[in-house]
């Protein structure tokens, strides 16, 4: 069983910034694709970002381009979502999910799930 937990979240002033982490266990860490969600009252589970197992391939919705980063570091089992510049509109339950199949936006496709971590952004 992989295991999932997110961690970081908080309340921030708009155009400040938070790291998300998500430490993974019960598996090869390695071996999965990892992606961040995100879920805002009453909407759907968005893609956000996603990451290769390799770390070198990166992966961004539209919206969050330019602002936000998505690392992995094998050694820890643990994958980052640096959020910068954040806007009101970011403000949502972020899930970290894993795969071992290929990148894909659809939320369905991923195996593995976090609890979720809350970011509120103030205006």
């Amino acid at each position: 069983q992989v295991q999932l937990v997110e961690s970081g979240g908080g309340l921030v002033q708009a155009g400040g910034s938070l790291r998300l982490s998500c430490v993974a266990s019960g598996g090869t860490f390695s071996s999965y694709l990892m992606a961040w969600f995100r879920q805002g009252p009453g909407i759907e589970r968005d893609f956000v970002a996603a990451i290769t197992w390799s770390g070198d391939n990166l992966y961004y919705t539209d919206s969050v381009k330019g602002r936000f980063i998505i690392s992995r570091d094998n050694a820890k089992n643990t994958v980052y979502l640096q959020m910068n510049s954040l806007k009101p509109e970011d403000t949502a339950v972020y899930y970290c999910a894993a795969t071992s199949g290929s990148v894909d936006r659809r939320a369905w496709q991923y195996d593995y799930w976090g609890q979720g971590t809350q970011v509120t952004v103030s205006s």
